[in-house]
């Protein structure tokens, strides 16, 4: 198992009807001296079963593992336990990658690579980020990330194994929203330079019942998450980071989950409710960024209820 350049990870549950598609997108690479590593999470449909098919006709290192249902995050922290590569890949089990996925993610001189990846909500599919450079220092990607630059999501990084290894990190098994980028962050700040590809070789879906499920006022719960992500800065003596997180991190994630609730009719006294109660109104009034951005949260701070009715007769255009 020494030879092995790639881990990638792939959590699955109850993926019965996209998981074929996501197995074959992985197991067709253009890359040699590959593992996949399969979480079951106490799927309840064929989703094993399929599985453990497609890998019999596969001559590709492989391991499945079942457990009871525990959650994604404690199925990628199995994951990455068993992982023996020397970079660690992350899938989701209803996406798909292309043929160049991975032979676009080992470069071995780098601590992390970064692909493009796109989403397809329903109608919408969004655009890919060019960066115009081949490679970044991977504080600079963090800061970029924290002023909300640049589109990310974790699946698009190859983490090197000795980092995750050395330095302890797993994704937080207590929190539901948020998880991802908390680990990428995190691991991120260990490294030095991240290896970038314009080529987009992932390709996120968004279903409905997905959607549903991440769609609750639980988006807020993702405020602490990035406190907490705050104090680890200010612990490994990055200042810099600590008040992009207050001044810029923090008032996005609620300006832009709140709106997200509002375009999805939510109960607007519920949201309200919400905010209060996690005082998020003085969370949100730290902004100091964009001039454009500071006035809509300056207009909602002034009149909550206004800024409401303004954003539901104009969706969005305010």
């Amino acid at each position: 198992m020494n030879d092995i350049k790639i881990s990638v990870i792939l959590p699955v549950y109850n993926e019965q009807e996209y998981i074929q598609a996501t197995l074959d997108s992985i197991i067709n690479q253009n890359f040699d001296d590959y593992e996949v590593i399969v979480i079951d999470d106490g799927s309840t449909d064929d989703s094993l079963r399929i599985i453990k098919e497609t890998f019999a006709d596969s001559s590709i290192s492989h391991k499945i593992i079942h457990q009871e249902n525990s959650g994604v995050s404690v199925a990628r922290n199995r994951g990455i336990e068993e992982a023996c590569g020397e970079y660690i890949v992350f899938v989701d089990g209803d996406d798909y990658i292309l043929t160049n996925h991975l032979s676009e993610l080992y470069n071995p001189d780098y601590d992390f690579s970064l692909i493009q990846m796109i989403k397809n909500e329903g109608q919408n599919v969004s655009s890919p980020h060019v960066y115009g450079v081949e490679e970044i220092s991977a504080k600079d990607f963090i800061k970029l990330e924290l002023e909300m630059k640049v589109p990310f999501n974790f699946v698009q990084l190859s983490y090197k194994r000795d980092i995750i290894k050395n330095h302890g990190l797993r994704f937080r098994e207590d929190i539901s929203y948020g998880e991802d980028s908390d680990f990428a962050l995190r691991a991120l700040i260990y490294g030095d330079t991240i290896k970038i590809s314009d080529e987009i070789t992932y390709y996120y879906l968004q279903h409905q019942e997905s959607l549903i499920n991440t769609s609750k006022l639980k988006r807020f719960d993702f405020i602490p998450v990035l406190e907490d992500l705050g104090e680890f800065f200010r612990e490994n003596s990055h200042p810099d980071l600590v008040e992009l997180i207050r001044s810029s991190r923090i008032p996005r994630a609620i300006f832009g989950n709140m709106n997200y609730f509002f375009y999805n009719d939510y109960d607007y006294d519920e949201v309200i409710g919400k905010m209060n109660e996690l005082d998020l109104f003085d969370k949100l009034s730290n902004f100091r960024g964009d001039r454009k951005f500071a006035f809509k949260i300056k207009l909602f701070l002034f009149n909550p209820k206004l800024y409401y009715k303004l954003w539901k007769k104009f969706k969005n255009s305010i």
